[in-house]
């Protein structure tokens, strides 16, 4: 039985229309097919199975007056919630995920916060084999099967948490810093370098770390050189 206090009513009545919109777009765009999406299924193949199981929760923070590190450490503490509510196993609980939603965000706003926050917390997550997604109207990210598909705008801007899946990779060989992508195939690959089910991707982290970490070693020379040539 759930009790609540008139406070909590009144934040209840504001934060529902957004939790309401937010599940429909969940019903009507992630869990359905779309004429651009360039495969069949659903936008996230997750989603149906998420919504049988009753594994989606969702969360309104009210940010307009937050600083970004504010943002950031609430968003980390979604991190340990999430890692502690069940279902904690990951097989069972592959489908589990939380959506922050963020509605107070002006449009000029929502990329300098979502995106900055989700760039700079993105290793956390990582580093526990979780994701944590961007999504907002103006998000520029292309479909894995159809660049001119974007699937990650919704109608009002949120971070999503899941557990990480093996399906994941195109989305961490793309960071642009080779450090920071060394990192993410390290935690990729340490999360499923011994239970991996499609060789292919195992083999294409594996290259991408090679070559990530050839590009630090060929920037450390170059940096060297340089050095040298100034000093000379």
């Amino acid at each position: 039985m759930l009790l609540y206090t008139p406070i909590e009513i009144d934040q209840i009545q504001k934060d529902l229309p957004y939790l309401i919109e937010i599940q429909q777009w969940v019903h009507s765009f992630l869990a359905k097919p779309h004429h651009d999406l360039g495969r069949s299924g659903p936008v996230c193949p997750f989603v149906p199975h998420s919504l049988k199981s009753n594994n989606i929760q969702m969360g309104v923070i009210h940010a307009k007056n937050l600083e970004p590190q504010q943002v950031e450490e609430i968003v980390l503490r979604y991190r340990d919630i999430f890692l502690e509510i069940e279902p904690r196993d990951r097989e069972i609980g592959i489908n589990k995920a939380i959506l922050l939603i963020f509605p107070e965000l002006d449009i000029e706003e929502t990329s300098k916060l979502i995106d900055g926050v989700q760039q700079k917390l993105k290793l956390f997550f990582v580093d526990v084999g979780l994701m944590l997604g961007e999504f907002h109207k103006r998000n520029e990210t292309p479909g894995l099967h159809n660049p001119n598909f974007r699937p990650l705008r919704s109608p009002i801007p949120l971070l999503a948490i899941r557990f990480m899946v093996e399906s994941d990779l195109p989305f961490l060989i793309n960071a642009d810093d080779p450090a920071l992508r060394i990192k993410y195939l390290e935690a990729y690959l340490q999360r499923f370098g011994n239970e991996v089910r499609d060789n292919k991707n195992l083999n294409n982290a594996r290259q991408a770390l090679a070559l990530a970490q050839e590009q630090i070693k060929q920037e450390k020379l170059l940096h060297s050189c340089c050095e040298y040539a100034v000093a000379k």
